[in-house]
């Protein structure tokens, strides 16, 4: 595996007893995920009524709308992530994967009832976020020391989850106010995500902040040449049997997951509440994300990363269950919801803190990037089978299939899967000191 011979640039051990502070490039990346989320949550919270309820979409076409623009950014993804580490380029690809996301808003409010030009705008916005996404968890890793990176992690998934908060509420007024305008929500969405651009482009650094010591002489050792550490090509971090590990097991734990808009559909079928009250769904899922997020953070950074993104899953495995359950339906909803949020809190920044010790310098989106790629691939599976179920059997048939396969997942990453080191002093490795794994177990 990788060694670390050479610590942190930016981010100097921190004494100890000395009361640690979420670094401020952290804040700022968590207030542009703030409003933007507030943009695409607007969205994501009426589409699936839009489609299948307004347009008359079947499960099956939406699996397979959903699935295919999911995947349309996997290339997007590691081209963005490779671009990033190239020169340090992490705000200049992250702002492009921002500014397309707001710009898809306008596809869709130009889009009418056209099925084709909707499948479009939705590409559109997933392939900003696949673009943004490596770079920007780039940057957290790179402005935060590695002993808290769950931390930091949990502070930004935590602001952008205030957003996930207020964006179907946003919705939600708008809907009632304009009697089912969704025209009106995709117009406040467009607006709300260029003001997260302007967010990035004025609040987020271009580059990591060299350290200074007293009298303002530099602490940091000399920058290696961007070549040096860009050279081996994107999958040369697959040379660690340990994040190889995690790229397969992100795979195979995404291929059983179920997306939220399905998961939400069937709370809305079993329970056959009124259609309007359908956004306020990720209301409840994103309130306990917003509780947990860091706790889950620092408990990770605590007990090791592997264990709570392992428990993360089983919440999900059992959010599955409920819905089959003959249980109260009250209960079922508040069961579902509270697990759903579980789920993201301990997995969402788990992985990329879990990830980012594994990564050495000057590949930090990349292989971030190629992470999420196979977790966003297996979940295009995941949804157009479920989706193809879900119309040939029925939601019940649908949802036994996918508590078996996540079952299975599970028990294989339960096997497969890595930690990174308990010592909170462990420095990330570098590109120039790369040494083959031996007999001993490190990772």
């Amino acid at each position: 595996m990788y060694l670390a011979t050479t610590g942190r640039r930016d981010a100097p051990p921190t004494p100890s007893g000395v009361r640690r502070r979420v670094p401020g490039t952290v804040l700022a990346l968590g207030a542009v995920s703030l409003v933007t989320d507030v943009s695409s949550e607007m969205v994501t919270a009426v589409l699936p009524l839009y489609l299948v309820l307004g347009l008359g979409l079947s499960p099956l076409q939406f699996g397979l709308l959903d699935g295919l623009s999911t995947g349309a950014t996997a290339l997007v993804r590691l081209l963005g992530g490779t671009a990033a580490d190239r020169g340090g380029r992490h705000k200049q690809i992250g702002g492009l994967g921002y500014a397309l996301s707001a710009c898809s808003r306008l596809g869709l409010l130009l889009a009418g009832g056209a099925t084709g030009w909707i499948a479009t705008a939705i590409a559109a916005d997933r392939l900003g976020k696949g673009v943004r996404t490596a770079p920007r968890d780039a940057l957290i890793t790179l402005h935060s020391p590695p002993e808290d990176l769950g931390r930091a992690f949990g502070t930004h998934r935590a602001m952008d989850t205030v957003g996930a908060l207020l964006g179907p509420l946003a919705a939600f007024a708008l809907l009632w106010a304009t009697a089912d305008a969704y025209d009106a929500v995709f117009a406040v969405s467009f607006c709300v995500g260029a003001f997260g651009v302007l967010l990035w482009v004025l609040l987020v650094p271009g580059r990591t902040r060299e350290a200074k010591g007293p009298g303002g002489v530099s602490t940091q050792p000399a920058a290696e040449p961007a070549a040096a550490r860009a050279r081996g090509g994107l999958f040369a971090g697959l040379r660690s049997p340990a994040y190889r590990r995690i790229v397969l097991c992100a795979g195979l734990l995404g291929a059983a997951t179920v997306g939220d808009s399905f998961l939400y559909l069937l709370l809305q079928r079993r329970l056959a509440f009124d259609a309007v009250w359908f956004p306020f769904l990720p209301l409840g899922a994103a309130g306990v994300f917003l509780l947990l997020a860091v706790p889950a953070g620092r408990l990770a950074d605590r007990i090791g990363r592997r264990a709570p993104f392992l428990y993360g899953h089983g919440a999900l495995l059992l959010a599955y269950g409920l819905l089959l359950a003959p249980l109260p339906d009250t209960a079922v909803l508040l069961g579902v919801l509270v697990l759903l949020g579980v789920f993201y809190a301990a997995t969402d920044g788990v992985l990329m803190a879990l990830t980012g010790p594994f990564l050495a310098e000057g590949r930090q989106a990349g292989g971030l990037a190629l992470v999420q790629t196979a977790q966003a691939l297996a979940r295009v599976g995941a949804a157009v089978a479920f989706g193809a179920v879900w119309t040939a059997g029925g939601p019940e048939t649908a949802l036994v299939a996918a508590l078996l396969a996540l079952t299975a997942a599970l028990c294989c990453a339960a096997r497969l899967l890595p930690d990174t080191p308990a010592d909170r002093s462990a420095p990330r490795p570098s590109a120039a000191a790369v040494v083959p794994e031996t007999s001993e177990r490190t990772d």
